[in-house]
């Protein structure tokens, strides 16, 4: 007969076998409900400590247990991100991870994942927001769903169906990936040099910029929007900003986007998003906190397809 302690060991190195087998789909649920890798690998910590304190052999599902979980403390971490956000400097958006590289995403496949997705996705509740990722992103049954949000099965039905009108409405189709890069890259060559005209070109009318800074480095706080006025923009700092910048190519929440160095340190990423009409979003990550993470996954040293 083993003993106490071998027997607890033994259950303890089950118990994380079985938590990393799950624990990409737990991060791909809390990155897509946060926005935010940082938090969400907090989340998935805490959901390690519960499985970890709870009576496992009480559980005949894991991976809806820990779904559970995950989802349920997302939901609660949402509602005091809100309020955090409603004091951040700037425009908000997703701290950016490289789907290039790390598979930590853990999806079937890319819905609810694009910048573009998530920033609307803000306008959510957080009870909706977590159905519409578990329908969208991982394709839960409503009835399962339905128990991980504490509603009725006809409710859960209702979320999502919300979500997605709510989503739909403030989106036109989005243009394939090739077509999808082809613009970022037709912007990039414009942006650097000033194209005024070449920008207006690219431009949907509608367009919109947005830089995230947090405060943390110049940028402008409000959204621009406005072809002309957009393009403008870009060009009245185009003469300096990329001064002695080295350019990388890289593959952030699905989409193609670019990672702008300047003596080895990242300054901004950015990334667009378009329909036939044109680019309709222009993103731009600048805040340090929210670089690192990709930085560290795609550090750019020198210039590459620009």
């Amino acid at each position: 007969m083993a003993a106490p302690e071998q027997s607890s060991a033994a259950a303890l190195d089950e118990a994380a076998s079985t938590f990393a087998s799950l624990r990409p789909r737990l991060f791909g649920i809390a990155y897509r409900m946060l926005g935010s890798s940082a938090e969400a690998e907090d989340i998935v910590q805490e959901a390690w400590l519960r499985w970890q304190a709870y009576d496992r052999d009480s559980v005949r599902d894991p991976g809806a247990f820990l779904a559970t979980t995950t989802t349920r403390l997302a939901i609660n971490d949402l509602r005091s991100a809100r309020s955090r956000r409603e004091t951040y400097i700037g425009p908000w958006l997703p701290e950016p991870v490289d789907t290039g590289a790390d598979p930590a995403l853990g999806a079937e496949t890319g819905e609810a994942l694009e910048m573009a997705i998530l920033v609307l996705m803000e306008k959510l509740s957080p009870t909706e927001r977590a159905a519409y990722v578990l329908r969208e992103a991982f394709h839960y049954p409503y009835g399962q769903i339905a128990d991980i949000v504490q509603a009725s099965e006809d409710n859960a039905r209702q979320l999502v169906s919300r979500a997605r009108r709510r989503v739909a409405e403030q989106r036109r189709e989005a243009v394939r990936p090739a077509e999808q890069r082809r613009l970022l890259s037709a912007f990039l060559a414009a942006a650097r040099e000033g194209d005024l005209a070449g920008l207006e070109e690219l431009f949907a009318a509608d367009v919109v910029s947005y830089s995230d800074s947090g405060g943390a480095v110049r940028a402008a706080r409000i959204p621009v929007a406005g072809r002309t006025t957009v393009a403008k923009f870009i060009v009245a700092f185009a003469s300096t900003y990329w001064t002695g910048a080295a350019f990388t190519w890289v593959e952030a929440n699905g989409s193609a986007s670019v990672l702008a160095c300047r003596d080895g340190e990242p300054f901004v990423m950015f990334t667009v998003s378009a329909s036939g009409d044109g680019i309709e979003q222009i993103m731009w990550v600048m805040n340090p906190a929210k670089l690192a993470g990709i930085a560290t996954a795609r550090p750019c040293s020198r210039e590459e397809g620009a």
